[in-house]
């Protein structure tokens, strides 16, 4: 069954195109299930974030290619329009290509831990889809287990340079001094969470949180000593935020044109600072055209984050030599699952002669052969029905002077010897 990672990510595409292809939790588990109903598809996994969506997959010999079609119709796509966009990896390069993104070297920001929480929610999703069979399955286990040995045993993570502390750090460009800015958060997802830790410990003067669920939106606010809102009251205080980071799971822009238009006649063009960190985008990108808005979006922090990662690249290496190590053991036991196991031939041919003899041993008693005689029969003909294969095999070996076969046979029935030449059991 041959494994495939399909997907484009901020590498490759612009995020005009990746919010296209985008999948909200909600869509994903019922396009889980449309996919693995396929023809060929046998189990799948959809990763979806703000730098990246990828279906990973296990098909039938000669489905290579349902993948990118399913992901076309899916989102309406003309046929072609992802080509040029998307990559693939196959096999060996496909369970690579998952241990680098969990370790967090494919991403954005070297070395990001996010990701890996991103990725096991997608695992969590198709466990519950029920669209992973025994395979990838383990490939997910065993990606677990590299990413936090990488993260054990590399300085991949030692210094800041997430996505929400790109942003925070950003906004000190903009703003000397955080004490005397009013930041507004709109969403309450992980990155959030993580900019208004950034921001807490900037101690900046006022601290808003947004969310379609006001509780959710208390929570986070509480934990950092800001207030909460919601989305719906969003218009009545954008123009409190000298900063604006958004980072939701929303389908459209929350934030518009007019909302920001409104709010600087408010502040009277006092400068707003905009980081629009979510996929599809949350602040429209007409936004960036008003006077005295200053909108970045996720692609627009790459610059800053690119002096970040220098210190990071030796850890790098590192983290790639471990990867190619546990591919090659992942793949060794997938290997292993459509080889023939002589193991279990052997005791399916054991337990036949053993059935066999036995019952002529018994049919010998109820003839009134003796006991003596019954179990003479059953050690003998049981002991020459299971070696003879064997005993044919070697004396063949030995004719034709086969050494491996051989040796082989002196270790699979322990009888190598030692320096005196006796067995080494004796």
């Amino acid at each position: 069954m041959p494994l495939i990672a399909l997907g484009l990510n901020h590498l490759t595409a612009p995020v005009s195109l990746r919010e296209q292809v985008a999948f909200d939790a909600d869509a994903a588990g019922e396009a889980l299930h449309e996919l693995t109903r396929e023809p060929g598809v046998e189990e799948a996994m959809i990763l979806s974030t703000c730098n990246r969506t990828e279906l990973y997959v296990g098909v039938a010999a000669g489905a290579e290619d349902i993948p990118q079609a399913w992901l076309n119709r899916h989102h309406h796509l003309t046929p072609g329009k992802l080509d040029e966009f998307l990559y693939r990896h196959d096999e060996d390069d496909a369970v690579r290509h998952m241990f680098r993104v969990a370790t967090g070297l494919d991403s954005m920001v070297l070395g990001e831990p996010q990701i890996l929480g991103q990725v096991k929610d997608a695992y969590q999703l198709a466990r519950e889809a029920q669209a992973l069979k025994a395979p990838m399955d383990r490939l997910l286990q065993h990606t677990f287990a590299v990413a936090k040995r990488v993260r054990t045993d590399t300085r991949i993570g030692a210094h800041t340079v997430s996505v929400a502390f790109t942003a925070v750090r950003l906004a000190e460009q903009v703003f000397a001094d955080l004490k005397h800015a009013c930041v507004l958060l709109i969403g309450a997802g992980d990155t959030i969470e993580l900019a208004a830790r950034h921001l807490a410990e900037k101690q900046v003067r006022r601290l808003i949180v947004a969310n379609r669920t006001p509780e959710t939106a208390q929570e986070l606010a509480g934990r950092h000593g800001g207030y909460a809102i919601a989305l719906a009251d969003l218009p009545q205080h954008l123009a409190e935020a000298d900063i604006v980071i958004s980072s939701t799971a929303a389908r459209q822009p929350i934030v518009t044109r007019a909302m920001v238009e409104q709010a600087m006649a408010a502040r009277k063009r006092k400068p707003m600072f905009m980081v629009d960190i979510a996929v599809p985008r949350d602040i429209e990108a007409s936004v960036g055209e008003l006077p005295d808005v200053y909108l970045y979006g996720i692609d627009d922090l790459r610059q800053v984050i690119d002096d970040n990662l220098r210190s990071r690249a030796s850890a790098a290496h590192e983290a790639e030599a471990i990867i190619d190590l546990q591919v090659e053991r992942y793949m060794a036991w997938r290997r292993a699952l459509t080889l023939k196991n002589p193991a279990v031939d052997m005791r399916q041919h054991a337990e036949v002669y053993r059935d066999e003899v036995l019952g002529k041993a018994r049919a010998m008693l109820a003839h009134g052969k003796s006991p003596d005689e019954a179990l003479a029969f059953l050690a003998n003909t049981l002991t020459n029905k299971l070696l003879h294969h064997p005993s044919a095999r070697l004396r063949e070996a030995a004719l034709s002077g086969d050494l491996d076969l051989l040796h082989a046979a002196g270790r699979l029935y322990g009888l190598d010897e030692d320096d005196q030449g006796r067995p080494r059991n004796a």
